[in-house]
């Protein structure tokens, strides 16, 4: 297996997509300028092409990670497999595409995002190539196996970052996609709208990772990650924190909507943060309203009673999370 580096100036970080043997790719990267010369010239390097690729697997719907899929297809008559939740995505289901879309804007109302930054955001979804070059896909679920070479490639869906997000197991070791970054913590609540329950499916998700004990993670964006299990670990922690703060920010500012707690967390947002700060912010609202610690009331959001009190008992700046 081999990690191929390719640019991506948008999100986080440069992509990776895997060659397994000389045929099968897992991912493709993005479609932005460039991109496809650099995945070129490494399958050059390994005598094959676009051409000659025979499977791709790809770990989630995203235009960074998708993005070359049906140009390969359409070079070689590749069979392109995704899971199913995300697979009419990934084909450009036109209905698949609106309900997201329509979706979307409901939840910038909800969240209050402020009419100048909807369209900054909107603008900014424009120009990413989501639909372009759209391929016909196989659908794939949980625990489904693949024969790869003389490895066994098993599918592991890891929902959250996105609803129908999956890692591949191979020989011990997983290609996590974004469902463990080395650097960033996944974002959950606005990269993929549709997921219900958004934090606790990526909780989850987290947790099946420490109990897996993978050797390595092989992600989808920058250098492998050597401890899968502590740096899950890491971001249960990380969103014990920020639960914490949202919590402290409604005890603080008394009751606001979820644009208001995206500021205090995140402060300024531009471009497609602009979804990604009160998605997440969301995320965590949603499940503390579901625990009984918030209470939503409209489109704002008050601690329930007894919550204050609880939060200045607390040791840590750390607020205990249950999937």
């Amino acid at each position: 297996m081999e990690r191929i580096a390719l640019s991506n100036s948008t999100f986080e970080g440069h992509n990776n997509a895997y060659l397994l043997g000389e045929r099968v790719l897992v991912d493709t990267g993005d479609r932005l300028p460039g991109t496809q010369e650099q995945l070129e010239a490494v399958l050059e390097r390994h005598d094959t092409s676009f051409d000659e690729i025979e499977r791709i697997f790809l770990t989630h719907w995203h235009g960074d990670h998708r993005g070359l899929a049906g140009p390969i297809q359409r070079a070689s008559d590749a069979e392109v497999y995704v899971h199913e939740a995300d697979a009419p995505l990934v084909a450009g289901d036109a209905e698949a595409w609106d309900a997201l879309v329509d979706r979307q804007e409901r939840y910038f109302d909800h969240w209050g995002i402020p009419p100048g930054k909807q369209d900054e955001v909107r603008a900014t979804l424009a120009d990413v190539a989501w639909r372009d070059d759209a391929p016909d896909v196989r659908t794939i679920v949980d625990d489904e196996t693949f024969t790869v070479g003389d490895d066994r490639l098993r599918v592991v869906h890891a929902p959250g970052h996105t609803a129908g997000l999956c890692m591949f197991e191979l020989g011990g070791e997983v290609l996590s996609g974004d469902a463990l970054l080395p650097k960033y913590t996944p974002n959950v609540g606005g990269a993929d709208i549709r997921v219900e329950r958004p934090l606790e499916r990526y909780l989850e998700t987290l947790r099946a990772i420490t109990e897996a004990e993978y050797g390595r993670a092989w992600p989808g964006h920058r250098e492998v990650i050597e401890e899968p299990a502590d740096r899950a670990e890491f971001i249960i922690g990380h969103h014990e924190e920020r639960a914490y703060r949202v919590l402290e920010a409604l005890s603080r500012r008394g009751p606001c909507n979820t644009w208001t707690v995206s500021a205090e967390l995140f402060g300024a947002l531009e471009a497609i943060h602009i979804l990604h700060g009160p998605g997440e912010s969301y995320a965590h609202l949603e499940h503390l309203e579901r625990e009984g610690s918030v209470i939503r009331e409209g489109d704002e959001y008050r601690l329930a009673d007894g919550v204050a009190a609880r939060i200045d008992e607390l040791e840590e700046k750390r607020w205990p999370l249950e999937s």
